[in-house]
């Protein structure tokens, strides 16, 4: 005989309260909790790498940059998220009465792992892309060079451009910075690559 569980659906609020005191990070999705899984130290340095050259390039300019620890809320799909690099031109906008959750960042960066690199590319993308401010979309691949970056143009088209040689330079182009992947994988071992 085959049990069934019933899977609970959570609110927003609930979601939050119980967020406030977990041990680990969760996201939320339209009413299902979904723990986060662990990051590898590749994953890691790149992460850290590519918040290092932003903070650097952008400082003293009206940019906030974020990592890890920032929850994204996306309204229309109802999905709280923690993205590895969020960039926010201005002032971030915040949902609820703390400074813990933004809803407007125009350059996201994900560092893919096996576990969700086809939720990254796939739905997360698709959420994302309802954010009236979001304009890039960097994802990085942690078990060899290769990024893709994914522009919103003028007329609201996205435009994929990849990269897969450690000398390649990608031109972001919500920020009028380069970086070049031998930078974005400085230290990264690819041979450490479980996850």
């Amino acid at each position: 005989m085959q049990v069934q569980t019933l899977k609970r659906s959570y609110t927003p609020e609930e979601y939050l309260e119980l967020e406030a005191t977990a041990e680990y990070k969760n996201e939320y999705r339209d009413g299902e909790i979904v723990p986060m899984t662990g990051g590898t130290t590749n994953h890691n340095k790149i992460v850290g790498s590519f918040y290092a050259f932003l903070k650097y390039a952008l400082r003293g300019q009206n940019y906030n940059i974020y990592f890890v620890d920032v929850r994204l809320w996306i309204p229309r799909y109802r999905q709280y998220t923690y993205p590895d690099v969020m960039v926010i031109e201005g002032e971030p906008i915040y949902t609820g009465t703390n400074t813990t959750t933004v809803t407007n960042p125009s350059l996201i960066v994900e560092v893919l792992s096996k576990s969700t690199k086809n939720y990254d590319q796939g739905d997360k993308f698709l959420y994302y892309r309802s954010i009236p401010e979001f304009k890039e979309y960097i994802l990085i691949d942690q078990t060899r060079y290769y990024a893709m970056q994914y522009s919103k143009t003028p007329d609201e088209k996205w435009l994929l451009s990849e990269y897969e040689s450690e000398n390649a330079t990608v031109q972001l182009s919500s920020i009028n910075l380069q970086i070049n992947l031998n930078d974005i994988y400085e230290q990264v071992n690819f041979n450490d690559t479980e996850e």
